[in-house]
């Protein structure tokens, strides 16, 4: 058995699991990440070996602790899920982020969204989807022959590995899972859990009705010298 030992210089090197950026810059982009995270979360819950991330740094190269990206959201198969500081590749059995996402705001410029797309490009991302709220634009990219590919139509575009359905209407972007259920912010699913308590309730409450109902009318029976189970 032969054991490959980390050389010093790349032992010694540190890497921050902070690079000093917000992880937003305004309410709707902050709530959009979070609002994909999360339902991706959601979505692949009984994957164990699915891990999905916002802003989280994102470092491709070992020793290279200069070298990194922090996509707003990142999907990654094949690993599994749990606490990471940084997503250090080489400990990750050397598997790049396969799905990245930006939400542009205001304060992003053209020069850094641009060294963004060259370092998904040459560090492995096979799908990048870049979204503009402001505009309502979606722009997605997609790995052919070793080169992000511009996908020439978004609209209904269904994603290769998450398998998730993208939309534009007038009030945004919208997204769904392969079975056509939509992607929901916290509000709407504690809305949908509620309803289905309230729903579960009535329906014990009519249990219950339908319950004493019976032991009324047996109770009669018998008084009537019935016997209810000869009937």
């Amino acid at each position: 058995m032969v054991t490959q030992l980390q050389s010093p210089e790349k032992s010694n090197v540190i890497y921050p699991d902070d690079n000093g950026e917000p992880m937003s810059n305004n309410t709707d982009q902050f709530r959009l990440i979070v609002w994909i995270k999360e339902n991706l979360e959601l979505l692949f819950a009984d994957d164990p070996n699915f891990f999905v991330a916002g802003d989280l740094l994102w470092y491709p190269v070992e020793g290279n602790n200069k070298l990194s990206q922090a996509p707003d959201v990142m999907a990654v198969f094949g690993i599994p899920k749990g606490y990471r500081g940084s997503y250090q590749q080489w400990n990750e059995d050397n598997i790049a982020p396969q799905i990245a996402f930006e939400i542009w705001s205001p304060g992003n410029r053209l020069t850094p969204m641009m060294q963004k797309f060259q370092f998904y490009e040459r560090y492995g991302v096979e799908e990048y989807y870049l979204y503009d709220p402001e505009k309502l634009e979606l722009i997605g990219w997609l790995r052919v022959e070793g080169k992000l590919e511009q996908i020439e139509q978004m609209e209904g575009w269904v994603s290769p590995r998450l398998g998730v359905r993208f939309q534009l209407s007038e009030t945004g972007l919208e997204m769904s899972g392969p079975s056509g259920e939509p992607f929901m912010s916290f509000a709407q699913i504690d809305r949908l859990r509620q309803q289905a308590e309230a729903r579960a309730e009535q329906a014990e409450m009519l249990l219950e009705q339908e319950r004493s109902r019976s032991q009324a009318l047996e109770s009669r029976l018998r008084e009537m010298g019935i016997d209810p189970n000869q009937l």
